[in-house]
């Protein structure tokens, strides 16, 4: 690969430059991926010489800065402060940034990890829900400790700052994410309480986001449906075999979006057909394997899936190549449905469109439970509904109408 012309200039990060292609290499990113950071490298390193700034100046408030002066000067893809992250971790590793950069980040971090210690040891929550509180409370912390100048982002931490941000996020966020992103912050204070980093219980105090159950049908795709979106998987490209095994495991097994990503290759057993799946509340289930699941598993493993050390099933589509995250799953969906003409669904729309085929095809409300897993059948009634046909037949006439 050839070096970029800026390596051979003058500014701070040319004696990195070096070192952090060769990072990117190891770590497994593409040709491609590795010219994008190393060209947002040199942008930076420019910017840099022009202020008359060393590295070891720049902290992630100078960053924000010069993604601000990317945008200024018209740059159609600015890159993100996740773009700088690889940037900032050799950064670190080399001992270049300066020791306040590191000390906050360094305090933020272990606050982090003893929330997350928290939500195992003491909560013994399942690793998906620890994996959502710990993306949740590092988004929340670092977004306020970007806002206030703290180290944290607890530091004054009151009832009308937990007010503004759920107002901010419920303006943006359907009512079911928003009881999420609600759940998840009340969870954090709760810590942040025990921790004595606030002087409140704000989690007790914090009010539910309101919103109705069960108001309406379940959405689902029809067979002709589930079928364009399978088909919409290019065979031929390792993407395309990835998102068939993902979008097989959901329309095919009726797997949760969470339950895909937590399947691990040992969870397969081949001879017997069977996969164990991780579902909530800490419980394992064995599902038999259908054909064309197997089929579709059987082509990603052998022709697809990256070497690497994750034991995940499923892998990230880019370096460096780790587990896939729920909500990249539900992006795969979206982008099938795109492909296959559709309007967008979500993962647990695949869901929902077994529950009803399986309905229409003669199956009682019993059997969809013991396939979708419901440790309730009540929470299998939502699809009694769903069967049109069955409920005119013992719908009565609305008092009025027709005479």
């Amino acid at each position: 690969m050839g070096k970029a012309a800026w390596t051979k200039g003058a500014g701070p990060l040319v004696p990195f430059a070096n070192g952090m292609r060769s990072e990117l290499i190891r770590h497994g990113y593409s040709k491609g991926a590795t010219k994008h950071h190393m060209i947002v490298m040199g942008q930076l390193n420019r910017w840099l010489l022009r202020q008359g700034i060393g590295v070891g100046e720049i902290t992630q408030k100078l960053a924000e800065q010069f993604l601000v002066h990317r945008r200024a000067c018209g740059q159609r893809r600015v890159p993100t402060l996740q773009t700088l992250g690889p940037l900032f971790e050799h950064l670190r590793d080399q001992q270049a940034l300066p020791v306040e950069e590191v000390a906050e980040r360094a305090a933020l971090d272990e606050l982090v990890a003893r929330y997350r210690h928290h939500l195992i040891h003491d909560r013994d929550l399942a690793p998906n829900t620890v994996l959502r509180y710990e993306r949740t409370a590092r988004r929340f912390l670092t977004r306020r400790a970007s806002e206030t100048g703290g180290e944290t982002g607890a530091e004054g931490l009151g009832s009308e700052d937990i007010t503004a941000y759920l107002l901010e996020c419920c303006s943006r966020l359907v009512v079911t994410s928003a009881k999420r992103e609600a759940a998840d912050i009340r969870a954090l204070l709760r810590f942040l309480y025990l921790e004595g980093l606030i002087h409140t219980d704000l989690g007790v105090s914090l009010p539910p986001v309101a919103g109705w159950r069960d108001t309406g049908l379940p959405a689902t795709l029809s067979r002709a449906e589930i079928a364009a979106v399978l088909d919409s998987c290019d065979r031929s490209s390792a993407t395309g075999l990835r998102d068939l095994a993902i979008l097989s495991l959901l329309a095919r097994l009726g797997l949760r979006a969470g339950e895909v990503a937590a399947i691990q290759l040992d969870d397969i057993d081949w001879r017997a057909g069977e996969i164990m799946v991780r579902a909530k509340a800490r419980r394992e289930e064995r599902l038999p394997i259908t054909e064309d699941v197997g089929e579709s598993l059987v082509a990603y493993l052998r022709d697809a899936r990256p070497a690497s050390d994750c034991r995940n099933l499923i892998l990230t589509g880019y370096a460096p190549f780790r587990r896939i995250h729920p909500s990249s799953i539900t992006s795969v969906v979206y982008r099938a449905c795109r492909r296959a003409g559709l309007a967008r669904a979500g993962a647990h729309r695949l869901r929902h469109s077994l529950a009803r085929e399986m309905l229409r095809q003669g199956g009682n409300l019993v059997e969809i439970s013991q396939v979708l897993r419901h440790r309730d059948v009540a929470t299998t009634l939502l699809y009694a509904k769903v069967d049109l046909d069955a409920l005119r037949t013992v719908s009565r006439p609305w008092p009025g109408v027709g005479r």
